[in-house]
């Protein structure tokens, strides 16, 4: 098993402008894999789903605080929970009151060999079944961790798209079946421990490829994440959208960027000194092939 090394940064708290009308009350904190980070096609780190999430929210004055933290690439299900046992995050998590969750994907996906050039996927049906299975199980654990340790926040779930929109398509089929599969434990999963699952599929398919242009990468396009925070919206407030014209410029950081300012930050700590915050929120060991 890889080593995994982290690190949790404080509580992000954006200034925004708010209507009169409106009070900014949610506390936004974002768990999960590369997806809920906002990891490119080009294996660099940007504004994802959970950005845009929180930007709309600020827009409408809605938003006191948000953070991403708490969103590693390459992590399992296991992991996310894991990495919520800390004392940081657990203090982060106390005063959450909005909480989204991207994690099962890497349970599946390490499992699935695939060759771009080909255009081939493959994986054990055993082993995708363990996989499965593995990740309700920790996603159950999770979600009841979050009962105690953020109790007023409300929790989300968000599904998945099929990553490999790019092989041949009589080779979609089974690994479709086995993230149709994730999907739906995902969802019988948060319901039945009073969270809420987010269907990205519907808008994700109106134009898969194009979401996810890279034919060796499963990470989607900042249009991809756009339609995953809409998905957010469709099922949480219809009347919040984050439109084309409201999306930020790419500023996307490499792996070795983060990395850098991540050894940087570990150089300039000592004792008691406030721990510094890293590009785009995120703390990275290693560059994680996977989600």
């Amino acid at each position: 098993m890889k080593k995994w090394i982290v690190s949790i940064v404080s509580v992000l708290v954006l200034s925004v402008s708010l209507p009169a009308f409106a009070s900014a009350q949610t506390i936004y904190v974002a768990l999960g894999d590369s997806i809920a980070a906002g990891q490119t096609p080009n294996r660099e780190i940007d504004q994802g789903y959970t950005d845009l999430i929180a930007a709309e929210l600020a827009r409408n004055g809605q938003l006191l605080a948000f953070s991403k933290d708490l969103a590693f690439p390459g992590f399992t299900t296991e992991q996310v929970r894991e990495s919520i046992q800390s004392d940081e995050a657990q203090e982060l998590l106390a005063s959450a009151t909005l909480i989204t969750i991207s994690a099962g994907a890497n349970d599946l996906l390490r499992i699935v060999t695939a060759n771009p050039e080909l255009g081939t996927l493959s994986y054990q049906q055993q082993q995708a079944n363990f996989a499965l299975n593995q990740a309700r199980k920790s996603l159950e654990g999770l979600l009841q961790d979050l009962e105690t340790v953020a109790p007023n926040a409300e929790v989300y779930v968000v599904g998945y798209y099929f990553a490999y929109p790019h092989v041949a398509e009589f080779q979609k089929q089974g690994t479709a079946k086995e993230l149709n599969r994730l999907n739906q434990i995902l969802e019988q999963t948060a319901q039945a421990n009073g969270a809420t699952f987010v269907s990205v599929e519907d808008r994700m398919n109106t134009d898969l490829k194009s979401f996810v242009p890279n034919p060796a990468d499963v990470h989607p396009t900042q249009e991809g994440y756009r339609q995953i925070a809409n998905s957010f919206f469709d099922t949480v407030n219809p009347n919040l959208t984050v439109s084309p014209f409201e999306m930020p410029q790419p500023n996307p950081l490499s792996f070795e960027e983060i990395q850098a300012a991540q050894e940087q930050q570990s150089e300039e700590e000592s004792g008691d000194q406030a721990r510094a915050h890293t590009p785009h929120g995120l703390a990275l060991a290693e560059i994680i092939p996977y989600i």
